[in-house]
């Protein structure tokens, strides 16, 4: 077993967080967006720079222009008018301004100084001009190469996994996992296929796919979601919903997978067998489904393992990592999770910390219980990927039975 995480433990309280935290986040659409675009505005235009006139206009222009264009994208993209186009403006707009704010930050308050300390730069204007230019270089760099490796077909990761209870036959069973593949705006039908493509050269005994699959409905977003039908598996290709199947039709996605071959696992289990030993396969709805979905969807483990043999070692699908304590008290071996995309943006890893028990990778729970969480797939929103790279997953079971 590798790379194994003791991780805090999470919490099974689907709100937001006590009520303080509560109040301050309900202002959150608000405050955030003139944050984002405040702060890099007045570090790279006010901070002693000194800038001609038409270069501190300019720049105050673009970045309120950015602050009023970007939400307005993003309402008319995600809203209920579902424009594309509007989308990715909105969303790119969103993954630029973060890269910006991030570096204005960080070079603001660490950069200047050091350059002081170092006597770079003939006086205050000087250092603060290398300080914006800085930003800029650094910002346009990661921007380029996160969009690189948000648009290519990810890198596979491969792991063994060992699970005490697993039988001798099982050893060796290869688990393949995507996860938040968010089919939207972009149409990457081309990427879909060669991912698939991809996953069928890994030749698994079991493919899981753990939710998120687009932003939009099955409808909208079928001919990227199509490839799906190709991927192939010895034993069963496996399925179960994430939040942002709730926010598009879930039973959509849900019908349209059972159409091109996957087993929707909506709190149920299917057995497979392999030399003589069985692992009990189970998957549960999204936790958010029964707030926001339709009737009859939620997160149910009991409905789940009902009637599976409580001594038969348990392979668990639930979208969210947060789920993984309900999974240990129900004495599940090995959760598969996304949802967290592992932050996608540098730093934005530190902010899903406040949320879930696991940003990426494999972790301990409890006495019994592993949890992977995957980086993800695709990307959601903003096309960039920045030091948190997209994976296909290649888990292989390993029994401490075996010869």
């Amino acid at each position: 077993m590798t790379d194994i995480d003791e991780a805090r433990p999470a919490t099974v309280d689907e709100e937001a967080g006590p009520p303080p935290l509560r109040r301050v986040l309900r202002y959150l659409p608000l405050i955030a967006p003139v944050l984002l675009w405040a702060v890099p505005c007045w570090v790279l235009l006010y901070t002693g720079q000194d800038w001609p006139l038409p270069v501190t206009a300019g720049g105050t222009g673009l970045f309120v222009l950015g602050l009023v264009t970007m939400p307005l994208a993003m309402v008319r993209g995600h809203g209920r008018r579902q424009r594309d186009r509007a989308a990715v403006l909105g969303d790119t707009l969103l993954g630029a301004v973060w890269v910006v704010f991030t570096w204005s930050v960080l070079c603001g308050a660490l950069l200047r100084p050091a350059l002081a300390l170092i006597g770079a730069g003939a006086d205050g204007q000087a250092r603060a001009r290398i300080v914006t230019w800085a930003v800029l270089g650094v910002a346009a760099v990661l921007l380029a190469w996160g969009y690189g490796e948000a648009r290519r077909v990810p890198r596979v990761r491969s792991l063994d996994v060992e699970l005490p209870r697993l039988g001798a036959g099982l050893d060796g069973t290869r688990v393949v996992l995507i996860t938040d593949t968010h089919y939207g705006p972009l149409d990457r039908t081309r990427w879909s296929e060669r991912v698939c493509a991809k996953v069928n050269a890994l030749e698994a005994d079991l493919v899981c796919h753990t939710g998120d699959i687009a932003d939009g409905t099955a409808d909208r977003r079928r001919a990227q979601a199509a490839p799906l039908g190709t991927v192939r598996a010895a034993h069963a290709r496996v399925y179960v919903t994430g939040n942002h199947e709730y926010y598009s039709e879930a039973q959509g996605w849900v019908d349209l997978m059972d159409e091109l071959g996957w087993e929707p696992l909506r709190n149920r289990h299917l057995l497979l067998e392999r030399g003589g030993d069985t692992l009990v396969v189970a998957g549960v709805d999204d936790i958010t489904a029964e707030s926001a979905g339709p009737a009859g969807h939620r997160a149910h483990l009991a409905g789940a393992l009902e009637g599976a043999d409580p001594g038969l070692p348990v392979l668990l699908l639930a979208h969210q990592p947060k789920f993984v304590d309900r999974a240990a008290e129900g004495g599940v071996d090995l959760q598969l999770s996304g949802h967290t995309h592992g932050g996608q943006i540098w730093p934005f890893h530190h902010l899903v910390r406040l949320d879930q028990p696991a940003v990426a990778g494999l972790s301990r729970h409890g006495a019994r219980t592993l949890l992977y969480t995957s980086r993800g797939t695709g990307f959601w929103g903003p096309p960039f990927r920045v030091f948190a790279p997209s994976e296909i997953t290649l888990l292989v079971l390993r029994s401490p039975a075996a010869p």
